[in-house]
C-alpha cells in the first residue's frame, strides 16, 4: 500500500489524550470548553475502551462519542480516533483463552493489562477486523475526525505461540531455500544443531545461537508491521482520502522496526516521555529507560521519530505533569514544559499532544498525571499549558512547516541493536551482561554531539552529511562498508565506535583481523579487545577522562593516537584514533569515553551559528520553516540564568517578538528563547 501524503497544517497541533467515558462524573462541554481556552485543537480519542465500543460479543455500542466529535467540531478541534486492538475486551478473552501471548518461558501472558493477545491469530484478527469496521464505519467520516490512529504502541511481545512458531519455520525455509544452506549460514555444527528438515529446528525459548535470534527478531518486527499494514488496508477503505494514518509508537518496543512500519503510515507519532524536575538539566547522566533523563535524550527521542519517515512527526504522548508509578510523583517545574515542547519542536514535531486531560482515579495510570489533576480543577500545570499554547499560537507562521538541521548523521541499525541485545559486549556490574549496550553506545556519542553544539539526524543508509557516526554497527554488510568508504574518500568524517564491523548481516564475528571491511579504511587493526571492570584513566586532546567499560587493543597501520590509557597494560595501545583517508578523516575510538572527551571527538568544523554558547546547560537548534527562514531555538537547562551569544541581529518569536541586537542574550531559569 502506498499511503497519501500527509496534509499540510498551519502551526503545530496542541492536543491531549481525551478519555471522557472514563470519567465519573463527566462534564464534557466544560472540559471542551477549558481545552479550547488552553488553545487546545486536536483530541485522541477511542483506542483503549473495545469493551466501551463492544461489550457484548456483536453487541456495538457506538453512539456514545458523537457528542465528542460535535463538541470538538463546534469548536474548530481536530479529532485522531484509535482503532481499541491493543486492549481486548474480557469476553473475547475468556472466550478465547487459547490467544493469550505465550511468553519464552512458555508461560501464558494473563490477561488484566492490554496487548495479551497473539494478534497474528486469524480468530484474532476476525474479531478485530469486525470492530475496526464498526467502530471507523460510524465515525471516521466525520468532519472532526483528522486521522486514525491504527493499534497503540505495538509490538510489545516477542511472540512464541505455536502457530507463530510454524510460521517462522515457513519464513525461514522461504528466506533460505533448504536447511543445507541454513545449516551453513548459521554455523548449526556447532553443538550438534545441524537440521535434516526443518520440523528439526528447535523453539527460540531455548536457542543460544546468535544468527537464530536475529533472525527472530526480525521475523517477529515483519509481524508487527504486516498487522499495522492490515489494519491501514481496512480503513483505508473506510475513511476519506485526507484522513492522516499513523499509530502511536514506543521506540523501546522489542518486536519494532520503525522504519518498515512507518512506510505503512502518512505520518508518525510517538512518545516523547521525561523525567522532569532536575532529571531534566543539562548535566544529567545518560540513563537507558524508557523515559528521557536529560536534554539530549529528549532530544535523541525527536530525531528517531523524524528519522521513521524523514519528515515531520507528531507527538502523540508527552507527559502533563507526573509519569510512571505511584512512587515516582515528579511533576515538573516552572518552564519544564514549555522547554520541553519548543525542543520537540524544534527538532520537527508539528503535534505536541498531552497524556492526558484529567489524571485518573483508578487503573494502573492513578498516578499518572494529566492536565487537570484528581479534583479537576485548572492549576500550575493547566495554566502554563494553556500559556504555552497561547505562545504557540502566535508563532505559528514562522513555526509551520519546520525543518529541523542537522550537522551529523548516526547510522542507526536495527540489527545491530538485536544481535547486541543477545551478546552484548558491556557489563554494568562486572558480571551481567547489558542488554541495552548498543542503545548506550549511541547515547554516550549522541550526548557528546549535543554537548558540541551540533545537531543530529538518525539515518538508516550512508548519507552525505559533514560527519557520519556509526555507533557499534556490529552487523555491518560489505555493501554498507563500501558506502563508508566512498563516503570517507568524498570528503567526510567517519566516527567508528568499538565493535563496528566485528561481524556480518548475519551477525556471525568475522573472521579475519578486526575491524574486518573497515581495517584498511580506519587505519588500525586489532587482534585482542578487553571488557575494562572499572573506569581507565583516558588522556588525550588536552583533556584528562576516563575509559569505561571497553578496550580495543589498537595497532596502528597508517592512523595517527589521539587519546591514550593510563594505565600498566592497557597503555600499549592508543584509546582513540584518526586516519586521513581521500579527502576525508577517520575517527575510531575502541573505548567508551567520559562525556568531556566524547563532546571534543566532534568539536570541528562547525559552521558559524547566529547563536553561539559553551555552556552545557545551553543548548542551541535550528530549523527551517515553510518561508525559508532559519529560526533558533536556544535553551537554558538549569535553574540558574544563563546566557548565549547572538553573532547578529535578530528577531524574537517567542516573547515580545523584539528586534535583538548582537551580543549577549539573557536566558531565565528553564526558559526558551526562540530568535530569527
Amino acid at each position: 500500500m502506498t499511503p497519501s501524503p500527509p496534509t499540510s497544517s498551519t502551526g503545530i497541533r496542541f492536543g491531549t489524550a481525551y478519555y471522557w467515558e472514563y470519567q465519573r462524573a463527566p462534564d464534557l462541554k466544560r472540559d471542551l470548553d477549558l481545552m479550547a481556552e488552553a488553545r487546545i485543537d486536536t483530541l485522541r480519542v477511542g483506542e483503549s475502551v473495545w469493551s466501551t465500543w463492544e461489550p457484548r460479543d456483536g453487541g456495538f455500542d457506538l453512539g456514545w462519542l458523537t457528542p465528542v466529535l460535535d463538541g470538538a467540531h463546534e469548536r474548530g478541534m481536530r479529532v485522531l480516533l484509535g482503532t481499541p486492538t491493543y486492549a481486548v475486551p474480557p469476553w473475547l478473552q475468556r472466550k478465547h483463552p487459547e490467544l493469550a501471548v505465550v511468553r519464552a518461558d512458555g508461560r501464558r501472558v494473563p490477561w488484566g493489562a492490554r496487548q495479551e493477545v497473539d494478534f497474528t491469530s486469524p480468530t484474532f484478527l476476525r474479531y478485530a477486523e469486525r470492530v475496526i469496521r464498526q467502530v471507523i464505519g460510524a465515525h471516521g467520516g466525520h468532519p472532526a475526525v483528522l486521522g486514525i490512529q491504527l493499534d497503540n504502541e505495538p509490538g510489545l511481545h516477542l511472540i512464541h505461540n505455536e502457530p507463530v512458531f510454524e510460521r517462522f519455520k515457513a519464513w525461514l525455509a522461504s528466506r533460505y531455500g533448504d536447511v543445507g544452506r541454513l545449516n551453513e549460514e548459521w554455523g548449526l555444527a556447532y553443538w550438534s544443531h545441524r537440521l535434516t528438515c526443518w520440523d528439526d529446528l528447535w523453539r527460540p525459548e531455548g536457542n543460544t545461537t546468535p544468527s537464530y535470534d536475529l533472525a527472530w527478531r526480525r521475523f517477529q518486527a515483519e509481524l508487527t508491521t504486516e498487522f499495522i499494514a492490515w489494519q491501514a488496508g481496512i480503513v483505508r477503505e473506510l475513511v476519506p482520502g485526507d484522513r492522516e494514518l499513523t499509530t502511536c509508537l514506543a521506540y523501546q518496543r522489542p518486536a519494532l522496526h520503525d522504519v518498515e512500519l512507518s512506510r505503512h503510515l502518512t505520518v508518525t507519532s510517538g512518545n516523547a516521555y521525561y523525567l522532569p524536575q532536575d532529571a531534566l538539566a543539562g548535566d544529567s547522566p545518560v540513563e537507558i529507560t524508557w523515559f528521557a533523563t536529560g536534554p539530549a535524550a529528549l532530544l535523541q527521542a525527536a530525531d528517531r521519530m523524524y528519522a521513521s519517515r524523514e519528515q515531520r512527526f507528531w507527538v502523540t504522548e508527552t507527559n502533563a505533569g507526573s509519569i510512571a508509578g505511584s512512587q515516582l510523583n515528579l511533576p515538573p517545574y516552572d518552564g519544564q514544559l514549555r522547554q520541553a515542547a519548543w525542543a520537540l519542536v524544534a527538532r520537527g514535531a508539528e503535534m505536541i499532544s498531552y497524556w492526558h486531560w484529567n489524571t485518573l482515579p483508578y487503573g494502573a495510570e492513578t498516578y499518572w498525571g494529566g492536565i487537570l489533576g484528581h479534583a479537576m480543577e485548572p492549576g500550575r500545570v493547566h495554566d502554563e499549558i494553556a500559556a504555552l499554547g497561547a505562545e504557540l499560537e502566535r508563532a505559528a507562521d514562522d513555526v509551520t512547516g519546520l525543518t529541523p538541521d542537522a550537522d551529523v548523521g548516526f547510522l542507526y541499525s536495527h540489527d545491530s541493536k538485536w544481535a547486541l541485545n543477545f551478546q552484548p559486549p558491556l557489563t554494568p556490574d562486572g558480571r551481567n551482561p547489558d542488554p541495552d549496550s548498543y542503545e548506550r553506545v549511541l547515547a554516550t556519542f549522541y550526548q557528546g554531539a549535543v554537548d558540541a553544539g551540533l545537531q543530529v539526524a538518525f539515518v538508516s543508509q550512508v548519507k552525505r552529511l559533514p560527519v557520519l557516526v556509526a555507533p557499534a554497527l556490529y552487523c555491518l554488510t560489505d555493501e554498507t562498508a563500501a558506502e563508508l568508504e566512498a563516503y570517507v574518500r568524498g570528503g567526510g568524517h567517519l566516527i567508528m565506535t568499538f565493535r563496528t564491523g566485528y561481524a556480518d548481516e548475519e551477525a556471525r564475528a568475522r573472521t579475519e583481523i578486526a575491524p574486518g571491511p573497515l581495517r584498511a579504511l580506519a587505519g588500525v587493526r586489532y587482534l585482542e579487545y578487553s571488557t575494562l571492570l572499572r573506569p581507565v584513566p583516558l588522556h588525550g586532546l588536552g583533556l584528562e577522562d576516563v575509559a569505561r567499560h571497553w578496550a580495543d587493543g589498537l595497532e596502528l597501520e597508517g592512523a595517527e593516537p589521539l587519546a591514550h590509557y593510563d594505565h600498566h597494560h592497557f597503555g600499549r595501545w592508543p584509546a582513540i584514533t584518526r586516519h586521513r583517508v581521500g579527502e576525508g578523516t577517520v575517527t575510531y575510538v575502541g573505548t567508551l569515553p567520559g562525556r568531556k572527551l566524547t563532546a571534543e571527538l566532534f568539536r570541528h568544523g562547525k559552521p558559524t551559528a547566529l547563536v553561539a554558547t559553551r555552556s552545557q546547560q545551553v543548548t542551541v537548534h535550528s530549523a527551517v520553516n515553510a518561508r525559508g527562514e532559519r529560526l533558533w531555538f536556544v535553551h537554558n537547562w538549569s535553574d540558574r540564568e544563563s546566557t548565549a551569544t547572538l553573532t547578529a541581529q535578530a528577531t524574537e518569536v517567542t516573547g515580545r517578538r523584539e528586534p535583538l541586537p548582537p551580543g549577549l542574550l539573557r536566558l531565565a531559569p528553564f526558559d526558551i528563547r526562540v530568535v530569527k
